[in-house]
């Protein structure tokens, strides 16, 4: 197939479902480490309805190099360990071609080095603490790390006028990517801004009661509140923000970017400002996307409204199409090896991929460059406050 123009032409999910399943031989295998539980659950469960949604698409327009490609998946539950193992039987069991995932840099930081074991491409669509990928070469990851995340947050805070004379840091203990966020980012990146922090608290993953750690931001109320957590604890930390009257704005990384924060924090969240690399209602492509996706969540019974990182999977699967095309990858058995590493070559000589991101390229480190969306929550909905281009 023309897998150029299938990125063009395709903007909404082809049924597949009364085709005939193909035979081996006659498909691509990508291996796909789920994570079903976890500490980032409610953003990674929907991301294979994503990666569902790119296969169909290639396969209905006829597949990669005339073969189908086929899914192998593994729950890890969250788990770095069981990412470990994925990553194995994956490469081992499966014969996969290249894996998407694990979710969280927590699993990345462990299945990195055995994907490099088994010579095999591994791409988390979220993990982003700075530098995972970095030491090997068969790891990528279709994220930006978050610090440069952050960075466009506060300039656009600049840009728009919005006051950020101090600030406070909030982070839990218990997180690999929270952690880095609260102990390494964020003061670094106020430090460059010349903005002092006022205040450090931390938390961990499971504390219900934030009240004392709230208590401690009110004595000193500061312009902006940094928050180095997943969704869950961003909203407890922001809706007690509000009943004990710290008026301050709630800033954040990407492991807060839950598409439907706005509903979730409902009042209390208003003015949240964080950064994505996926805006459903950015163009046409991406809002038929969102409708597709809406129409298979809505049938699973899950969250109907995309993620940046549901988006970052069915990219994944763009981008494996992509250079298993460029590379002529058959698939077969003897070849295994040597097409892993053709599929290694041409992600990192890809530049500019056409993806539903936006256009993506890989760095020297491993992870992708591509635009970032800066959004604000107002009045319930995301509003589009700064769109940041590519950035070598």
């Amino acid at each position: 197939m023309k897998f150029r123009g299938l990125i063009f032409a395709a903007t909404a999910a082809v049924s597949v479902a009364g085709l005939a399943p193909a035979a081996a031989a006659q498909e691509l295998v990508l291996g796909y480490i789920t994570a079903k539980a976890g500490t980032f659950v409610s953003l990674a469960k929907t991301n294979e309805i994503a990666a569902q949604i790119a296969v169909d698409e290639i396969n209905a327009a006829g597949g990669v190099n005339g073969k189908r490609i086929r899914l192998e998946k593994f729950d890890s539950a969250g788990n770095p360990k069981q990412a470990v193992v994925g990553v194995r039987t994956l490469a081992r069991d499966k014969n996969a071609l290249a894996i998407i995932g694990p979710f969280s840099s927590s699993e990345a930081r462990v299945a990195f080095p055995e994907g490099e074991r088994q010579k095999i491409v591994t791409m988390p669509m979220a993990s982003s603490a700075p530098g995972l990928a970095e030491p090997f070469k068969f790891a990528f990851r279709n994220t930006s790390n978050e610090g440069y995340m952050f960075a466009q947050v506060m300039k656009t805070l600049e840009m728009e006028g919005i006051p950020a004379a101090n600030a406070a840091i909030v982070y839990v203990t218990n997180d690999t990517v929270s952690q880095v966020l609260g102990t390494r980012i964020f003061p670094a990146i106020f430090e460059r801004a010349g903005i002092p922090v006022d205040a450090t608290v931390s938390m961990q993953l499971k504390a219900f009661d934030l009240s004392p750690q709230v208590s401690q931001l009110v004595s000193a109320p500061t312009d902006v509140v940094a928050v180095g957590a997943p969704p869950e604890q961003a909203i407890k930390l922001v809706t007690e923000m509000r009943r004990q009257g710290h008026p301050g704005r709630l800033v954040g990384g990407s492991t807060i970017a839950a598409p439907d924060l706005p509903e979730r924090m409902g009042e209390a969240g208003n003015l949240t400002t964080l950064p994505t690399t996926f805006f459903a209602g950015l163009n046409k492509r991406t809002r038929a996307f969102a409708a597709e996706f809406a129409k298979r969540a809505a049938a699973a019974g899950e969250r109907t409204l995309p993620a940046q990182f549901d988006a970052a999977t069915y990219d994944i699967v763009l981008f494996y199409a992509y250079a298993m095309e460029q590379a002529g990858v058959t698939g077969d058995a003897d070849k295994l090896e040597a097409e892993r590493a053709a599929i290694r070559d041409e992600l990192a000589a890809m530049k500019n991929f056409p993806a539903l991101e936006g256009p993506i390229s890989f760095g020297a480190d491993g992870d992708a460059l591509k635009p970032v969306y800066v959004l604000e929550i107002n009045d319930g909905e995301w509003k589009l406050l700064q769109t940041h281009g590519v950035q070598n």
